[in-house]
């Protein structure tokens, strides 16, 4: 099976799904301590802003065990990715829901969303798949840019 990659499709205005893999070491204070795997993701981002991509971002943190766990939010992953990446991120306060699928719809080119952490929704160990369809509707386009979560059956992989 022939895999294309994001060189080979045209991007611009597409919605781009793209799993990452932040899940990062944090601090007692919540703040990441070692950046190295949201480093990892630039090069894929800065090559669909320049193509003037919708992003929408997934990624887990921790093992929550699909219960919301305050701790295990990603609101300082997405601090930390606009701080390196020097673009503005939407960091969501779900993994999908009406809010969520709203905001996607009405996002700009090069504007770039967070969903919550995956591992919340008990779905996504569990390859779930009405949350991977869920996922899905959310996009024209899946890149999975997580390497380490590749081999995993989860639903958003």
């Amino acid at each position: 099976m022939n895999k294309k990659t994001i060189r080979d499709v045209d991007l611009e205005g597409k919605r781009v799904l793209v799993r990452v893999d932040y899940n990062v070491p944090l601090n007692d204070r919540g703040e990441v301590t070692d950046n190295t795997r949201i480093k990892r993701s630039l090069p894929t981002l800065k090559y669909l802003l320049e193509k003037d991509a919708r992003i929408i971002l997934m990624s887990h943190l921790g093992r929550p065990k699909g219960q919301v766990v305050d701790k295990y939010r990603l609101d300082s992953v997405a601090r930390e990715l606009e701080s390196l990446l020097g673009v503005k991120v939407k960091k969501m306060d779900a993994i999908y829901s009406p809010q969520v699928a709203a905001e996607v719809r009405n996002m700009k080119d090069r504007g770039i969303i967070l969903l919550e952490n995956l591992r919340f929704d008990p779905g996504e160990e569990k390859n779930d798949d009405t949350l991977a369809r869920n996922l899905a509707s959310l996009a024209d386009i899946y890149v999975n840019d997580a390497f380490g979560a590749a081999h995993r059956a989860h639903a958003s992989v």
